[in-house]
């Protein structure tokens, strides 16, 4: 991995129903288990991870459209489900990006919206991977 421009660090320990601390602090949550049984408060993976996509995509939303001289203003909301896998009986996430743009027309808010998914380094990292789906809105 030549290039690093960064690397960030988080430990997890006691997987769902554990806890996880970045190594500045400034991460340290419990996480439970949605699917579980457990009455305690917490994240878990896939919020996580729709934090994360979120905000990935929308710093790549604003500079496609900063490239092109677009003022806009971007709200970008990420469901991530985690669903059952029927291949192997085990489970994967599926992501829905509700990507809304002000500022400019539907047309140019779904062509933004495509190139910021061809530019995003998690949209790249998933793509071939995982379902992501964009809902795309001019407000």
């Amino acid at each position: 991995m030549s290039n690093k421009l960064f690397t960030s660090k988080a430990t997890a320990q006691g997987g769902r129903d554990g806890h996880v601390k970045s190594d500045d602090g400034l991460i340290d949550l419990n996480l439970v288990n949605p699917a579980g049984d457990g009455d305690g408060t917490g994240s878990n993976p896939e919020q996580l991870f729709a934090a994360g996509y979120s905000a990935c995509y929308d710093g790549a939303l604003n500079l496609m459209a900063s490239k092109q001289k677009k003022d806009i203003d971007s709200s970008i909301t990420a469901e991530v489900s985690l669903i059952k896998d029927e291949s192997d009986g085990g489970f994967k996430i599926g992501v829905v990006l509700n990507v809304e743009i002000k500022g400019v027309s539907q047309e140019e808010a779904e062509e933004l919206a495509k190139q910021a998914h061809d530019f995003c380094p998690y949209s790249k990292a998933t793509r071939g991977n995982i379902d992501v789906e964009l809902n795309t809105k001019a407000v």
